[in-house]
């Protein structure tokens, strides 16, 4: 018996990962901002991997701090999950078959939210969609 979320293969995986950062590597906003920290792309590429297969399949090879990490980047702001998400879905909707891409669609957006309220400057009125 599997924990999974949803099925999907270490290939399918592995695909999304690798296409997802091609893109952001070529994208105007995201690839500076990507570019400025991650000098080794395969070894990034790794640790994405690791992290998906903790949200998605519940395996515990990921023990990293997406927060503590975007927060520390200094260069990275909550708009910017904008077309990241963006750019994530047409790389799921490209690989994947419909439920697969929808399912993990709706956990990346669920991160990203929490991800961008954690960036968003305090004292303001937050930015829930």
């Amino acid at each position: 018996m599997t924990l999974a979320r949803f099925p999907i293969s270490d290939i399918e995986l592995r695909g999304v990962v690798h296409d997802f950062y091609r893109e952001v590597r070529a994208h105007p906003v995201l690839g500076p901002v990507f570019g400025a920290h991650v000098k080794d792309w395969p070894e990034h590429e790794e640790k994405i991997v690791a992290f998906w297969r903790n949200a998605i399949l519940m395996e515990r090879g990921y023990d990293g701090n997406p927060m503590a990490v975007h927060k520390a980047a200094g260069n990275v702001r909550a708009g910017m999950f904008i077309p990241w998400l963006k750019l994530f879905d047409e790389v799921l909707a490209r690989r994947l078959p419909q439920e697969t891409a929808r399912a993990w669609s709706a956990l990346a957006h669920r991160i990203g939210r929490g991800l961008s309220l954690g960036l968003q400057e305090h004292g303001g009125i937050p930015k829930l969609k």
